[in-house]
């Protein structure tokens, strides 16, 4: 498939976590889920390690078990949300921004088993005890990897969500799909298909003069 014509610029800022666009009925190459995922393994990783793993999840049965752990887990988020939990630091939400955030997850958790495709990306080790430097080094050894991936599918046409909810059950993927749990750390989520256009806008964000510091907080 061609790339779409996309500056890095507009790359960088039109690659959005994307749920209603999803296009559900169009299968997605396994070549194209390659191609992304050779881009993604350039990533920076720490001290070179490459203890990255990626499960590409397309069989249906186990899509709808992951589904269903993940709507568990969103069920039980949303009764949190709606009763007015925020993570302690939280910056506080538009109303209006935030029933659109739970309208637009609350479809892909309905719709998740109809992704073509399911990608959990994986790190080696666990991370339960661990110091914050060792955790901030594990994390920041997978995450860039998962970003990489999510842009090479935005000039491919894919669109991708950044979710973890299915964390709160990540011992039983783990079982589903054979990962050793006791060895290897799921680190995300994401469904994985073509979009409904590709017309994507840069999204609105905070002043960076509230966000930004020079020198001192």
């Amino acid at each position: 498939m061609p790339l779409l014509n996309l500056t890095p610029d507009e790359l960088l800022s039109t690659t959005r976590a994307v749920r209603k666009r999803l296009d559900f009925s169009r299968p997605v190459e396994p070549e194209l889920i390659r191609e992304c995922l050779e881009l993604a393994v350039q990533a920076p990783t720490g001290s070179n390690s490459q203890n990255w793993h990626f499960v590409v999840v397309t069989d249906a049965a186990k899509k709808r078990a992951i589904a269903d752990f993940y709507s568990r887990s969103f069920a039980s988020y949303r009764q949190a949300t709606e009763a007015g939990y925020h993570a302690p630091g939280a910056r506080p939400v538009d109303a209006s921004i935030m029933m659109r955030v739970r309208d637009s997850s609350q479809y892909l958790a309905d719709h998740m088993h109809g992704a073509p495709v399911l990608l959990i990306p994986c790190i080696r080790g666990r991370l339960e005890g661990q110091p914050t430097m060792n955790q901030a080094a594990t994390w920041g050894s997978i995450l860039p990897a998962v970003w990489s991936f999510m842009l090479a599918a935005r000039a491919r046409g894919l669109g991708t969500a950044w979710t973890t909810l299915h964390l709160a059950f990540e011992q039983e993927v783990a079982a589903v799909l054979g990962i050793p749990y006791d060895k290897v750390t799921q680190a995300a989520l994401t469904p994985v298909a073509y979009t409904i256009g590709t017309d994507f806008k840069p999204a609105p964000r905070v002043d960076l003069d509230t966000i930004v510091h020079w020198d001192q907080w």
